[in-house]
């Protein structure tokens, strides 16, 4: 299915609604110079769900290509600091710190990324792509093993700072979702 979007009618629509769009319509840098410089964290997760035969090896670290679980840490680690690179509109942030645990279960591997930062806005993008992208590396470090891995329930867990206070995810049923094995 194709979206073809009426850019007239778009720019009325939206104009003054969204931050990230000006008088015109055109995506935009938010301008967060006058924010007042805060603490802010942010936790996101993510859910890769994996064939036995491939939680067996990462038990056993006997994945060809090495430790999958300490690999996926650091690749979300180096994500979240370059998240400005791959996101558009994200402002370059100084991080903090970036933490990252990720949980092998019986068919799949929870991921839960921090990102904490001194800075005039959020650091919810950093969090989401170190998520994303440990998820990213787990799948590449694995389909030798399993082809059929799923990659899903990327969502934002919390965040706290800023002039919008904080954000909690209420705990759903629903987890992984999106993301279960065909």
């Amino acid at each position: 299915m194709f979206f073809v979007l009426n850019h007239h009618r778009y720019n009325r629509a939206v104009s003054g609604k969204l931050s990230h769009i000006d008088e015109a319509g055109r995506a935009k840098m938010v301008d967060v110079g006058a924010k007042p410089v805060t603490t802010r964290t942010a936790t996101a997760e993510a859910f890769v769900h994996i064939s036995e035969s491939l939680a067996l090896a990462i038990r056993g670290n006997k994945v060809a290509k090495g430790n999958i679980l300490d690999t996926a840490r650091l690749a979300g680690i180096q994500a979240a600091k370059r998240t400005a690179e791959l996101i558009p509109l994200c402002h370059s942030l100084p991080l903090d710190s970036v933490d990252i645990d990720l949980v092998l279960e019986d068919s799949k591997v929870r991921i839960i990324a921090t990102a904490r930062a001194t800075a005039r806005t959020g650091v919810e993008m950093e969090a989401l792509t170190a998520a994303s992208v440990a998820a990213l590396t787990i799948y590449d470090m694995g389909k030798a093993v399993d082809r059929a891995m799923t990659i899903g329930g990327i969502r934002l867990l919390k965040k706290t700072g800023g002039s919008r206070g904080d954000y909690s995810e209420t705990p759903s049923p629903r987890e992984g979702a999106g993301g279960g094995r065909p």
